[in-house]
Formats: C-alpha cells, structure tokens, sequence
C-alpha cells in the first residue's frame, strides 16, 4: 500500500486501530455475508495441501521427475466426466501481468456477448474471487460453490482416497472450477496457470479444446520450484503450448528467452504473434482523471502481417490499469482477441475497445476512493494506492506509476510479503526509483537525499538488525545473538543467513590465524614461529578456520 498522507494524520486512529464497525465495513468488501454459505467448504479446503502457503517444493514446476504429477489431476478429472474437453480454453502462463491479460481479454469476449468463464490466482479476500462466470465478471457466488461442491464431493474424496491424500488445493479447485465452467455452458474458458506452465495442474487442456496459449513474461521468480534460471522458467512456460494450436507471447523477452519460447512452437507447428512486433506501437498520452480515479490515454495500433495477419487502430483507450506493463497487458489480450477473431470468433474493434476501458482489478495499481479508504480508517488521506508487487521488476513498474500519477508531496509505504521473496531487492528498487522530497521545514540534512541511500539505511539497519553488534578484534566477523536458555544447541555454519558474508572474512584472516601447510588447501604456509590465534567465543568462525587447517573440508 502506497499513501500520501497530510501532516494531521496520525496512526493512533488509523488502521491498526480501526473501530468495530470499520473491521465490519472490511469484513463487508471481503464478501464476509456471503462466505457464511459456503457451510463447510472452506473447512474441507483447508485440510487440502496448500503449497500457496507452505511453499512450493524444489522443482515441482519443472517437466521433470521433481515435478508435480498432472496423472491425478486427470485422474480426479476423468471422475468428474472431463469438464475441460466441453469447451475451448484460452490458457494464459507467465511470471507477471496473466492475471491482467486474463481480465483483460475476459472482458473483451463479455462485450461482444460470449459466455465467459475467467480462473485466476491467488485471491485477496475471498477464494470466490478465483472464479468468475457468465456476463457480469464477478466472483462465483457463495451459493454457486456450494452446491457445486455438495455435487463433486463424492468424486473428490474417492480420488483422495485412491491418490493416498496426495491431491493438493489448487488441484482440488482447479477441478471444481472447470466442472462449474461445464455446467454454466460457457462460450470459452480464461485460464490462468499458477505456477510454471508444463506441470501446471492447469495444463490438461488438450490441442483438440485449446483456442491458444499466452505467455505474458519470464522473470526470476519461484527460481527454485522452476528449475534455477530463466532459461528453465521460459522451458516450463512453453510447457502450455500445444500441437498446431497458435501462442501469443507479451513480452518484451531477451534474445535467448524468446528462442526457447519460438522453438517449442517450431517443435508443436505452432503459429507465434508477438505482442512486441515493430508492426505494433502503443503509447500513452496523458493521465486524466474521472471521478477522482487516475486512468490512461493511450494509443494501440498494430498491422502485423505473416502466417496469422491482425490488424487494428484504436485511438484514446482510457486504461484503468497504469502503467507501461499494463498497457503492454492490454496489447497482449488485443493480440489474443485478434487472433481469435482469425479462427473464427465474432471480436469487433468496439469490444476491444469497450473490454480493455472496463477491466480493473483489486489490487493492481488501484487508487482507493474516499468511501473505501474511510472503511479502512485512513478519513484523512488525501491519496491511497493499494498493489500488489513483491517482485524487484514489480517495484519498478509501481514506482514509475507513483511518478507518473502523484509525482509531488510525501510518501509513506506499507509493505508486506512473503518470507520467500526478494525483500532487499524489493525495497532497493522501489526507493531507489523515487528522489526524497523535503518537508515543509525545508531544512538541511538527510531529508532532501536520494531515496537510495535511504534504501541502503533499511538493508543494513533496519531489516539485519544483528549486523549492528560490534566486530570481533581478530575476525572482525559479527557473533550470534546469546541465548537464553542454557543449554546451546550448536548449529552448522552454513545455516546462518549472515555467515555467507563472513566467507571473506575468512578467506583474509586465515593467512595470519592458522598455519597451513602447502599440501593441504594448496595456500602458503604462514611464517615460521608465527603464533596460532584462536578466536574464543565465535564457535562457527573458529569450526570454519580449523577446518581450513585440516585441509580446507568445510571451504566450498
């Protein structure tokens, strides 16, 4: 959450403090009347494996034999009579921007009258906001997920029982989702992958009912469940790409990326549009407002020719998403539209237009009115931004956003994720990207500095508080925190987050703190009479030099 607030705020009674009633206006925008239909539901869900919150297993994403097994899901699937196969899918992979490009393109089909079903994730509020169906593009009613549920049961606890409990979640969901796309009779299906793409439990969409396959952009994100690098994350995305069936690719992607991309679809005979084609330009003119919300002006217009032409020129699209990435977003759904539209499907440039000026999304980029800020007990703020980043790359596009809508006046940021992400990284970038401004004193000092020094403050001070203690006079390596308890439990170097730094400490004091022999480590003895030191009170920093001293076992 991004707020620019007046000097008369104060936090006394602002969020952490918000009334009873507040928390019941809170409770009201999740949707907390409706979740009191879903009777059991969420109970059942939540004795499901959840990786969304225990974390994904190393190389679960990868097609490989670490990966997760899409045989059950088809298995739980083929139970319930292969919902997937009644209608065509759009099935949409990335690391950023397939929720928009899922919300976007949704919202196009809906304005030129199609019957759509939309699945994302993850939620904010509610699990409902993970399924929209029909016209108004809005959760799946409490109501809806009952029933649908009460029906699937039996199927359900039959596979968990035939899989020894393996089913997960998302698994679990994913299937409900498709069975209520099936008997909604939906015109088409907008499918988000949620993790990777190849071993995706979304990837059992088979050629024969895939209309296409996006894949928005490749970053370093979920690096370890993906293989490690970008190249294995851009394999596991491809992974979506079925036989003859064509792919939309966002972007923009490096050289290399994009060739692993563009070789699967050589592979597959698949068609490639490219929403990063020089035949298209978009820009943004100008930020206006309507009623008080921040949008867009921008200009799409592209006339690709090759084995799948599209054209289009739209002019003065007010996007309620900001943003660059956003407006790329829009071009990739445009691009998808478009070629829909070349396999057959009635898609008017007027519900492009209409579909792409409609969609906004909680928490992307979303600019709170009054009434909504008031339920969250921030009456006196002038401006509030809520969005989702949590990403070095998603820092960067929220901070050109801050610039560009509010580029004036004091900023202060609420910041919370994961303990898995990259939270030094995030907080660089997104300071690192705005100048301080001074206050209304004017006054000398720190205060007009560049955000950046502030950014390295928060990494060295306040978020590695232990690195604040004195050096050790030999080492000069920082120590543990002393327990309490009397009893020491030794712990193994290497599992001390802040002993990868001492590495070099190491390395450098070793020469003149042991003597080691040529034939052991292949270093220099230290001179002759020279004096052993030991470093009493550091017991890993005095484990990692003996062990230098017995050969260098514990240096790699």
């Amino acid at each position: 959450m991004v707020a620019r607030f007046p000097v008369s705020l104060r936090w006394s009674g602002g969020l952490l403090r918000a009334s009873s009633s507040r928390r019941r206006g809170v409770s009201a925008m999740a949707g907390g009347g409706e979740e009191a239909h879903l009777g059991g539901f969420l109970e059942y869900m939540d004795m499901l494996r959840n990786y969304e919150r225990s974390g994904v297993p190393r190389g679960a994403g990868t097609d490989s034999d670490d990966g997760f097994d899409l045989g059950r899901m088809r298995r739980l699937l083929r139970r319930l009579g292969d919902p997937h196969t009644h209608y065509p899918s759009v099935h949409i992979a990335g690391t950023k921007g397939k929720g928009s490009t899922a919300a976007f393109l949704s919202n196009i089909m809906r304005e030129q009258g199609y019957n759509v079903g939309c699945y994302s994730s993850p939620h904010l509020l509610t699990i409902r906001e993970r399924i929209s169906v029909g016209q108004h593009g809005g959760p799946v009613s409490a109501a809806s997920l009952r029933d649908l549920f009460d029906l699937a049961k039996e199927a359900i606890d039959e596979s968990i029982e035939s899989e020894n409990g393996s089913l997960t979640h998302f698994e679990v969901f994913t299937a409900l989702s498709f069975l209520l796309f099936s008997r909604e009779n939906v015109d088409v299906a907008i499918v988000e992958a949620g993790l990777g793409g190849a071993r995706d439990a979304t990837n059992v969409i088979r050629n024969s009912e895939l209309a296409a396959a996006v894949i928005t952009t490749v970053g370093k994100e979920h690096l370890a469940a993906l293989g490690g690098s970008l190249q294995s994350i851009a394999v596991a995305k491809s992974g979506i790409i079925k036989e003859g069936r064509p792919v939309v690719i966002g972007g923009p992607f490096s050289t290399d990326i994009e060739q692993i991309i563009r070789d699967r679809a050589f592979l597959t005979q698949s068609p490639v549009i490219s929403a990063c084609d020089t035949a298209i330009r978009s820009i943004t003119r100008c930020i206006g407002r309507d009623y008080a919300k921040p949008y867009q002006s921008c200009d799409i217009v592209m006339k690709i020719s090759g084995d799948m032409p599209l054209s289009v020129e739209l002019h003065d699209v007010k996007l309620q998403l900001l943003g660059d990435h956003q407006r790329q977003n829009a071009v990739t759904a445009s691009c998808t539209a478009l070629c829909l539209r070349e396999l057959g499907w009635n898609v008017s440039n007027a519900s492009i237009r209409a579909g792409l000026e409609k969609t906004q999304l909680p928490g992307r980029s979303q600019f709170l009115t009054q009434d909504e800020a008031s339920v969250l007990g921030l009456d006196g703020a002038s401006t509030i931004l809520i969005d989702g980043a949590h990403t070095e790359a998603s820092a960067k596009a929220l901070s050109d956003v801050i610039k560009t809508v509010e580029p004036e006046g004091p900023v202060a940021l609420i910041v919370g994720m994961a303990s898995d992400k990259e939270h030094l990284a995030f907080a660089a970038q997104i300071l690192s990207g705005q100048k301080a401004r001074r206050g209304a004193a004017d006054g000398d000092g720190d205060r007009g500095r560049d955000c950046s020094l502030h950014a390295g403050l928060i990494t060295e001070r306040h978020l590695d508080r232990r690195r604040s203690r004195p050096r050790h006079r030999v080492c000069g390596h920082r120590g543990h925190r002393r327990r309490r308890s009397p009893k020491r439990k030794y712990r193994p170097p290497d599992t001390h987050r802040w002993h990868r730094q001492a590495r070099a400490d190491v390395d450098r004091v070793r020469s003149r703190a042991v003597l080691l022999r040529p034939d052991e480590g292949g270093l220099p003895a230290a001179a002759p009479g020279r004096r052993r030191r030991r470093c009493s009170g550091w017991p890993h920093l005095r484990h990692r030099l003996h062990a230098y001293g017995r050969g260098g076992a514990a240096a790699a």
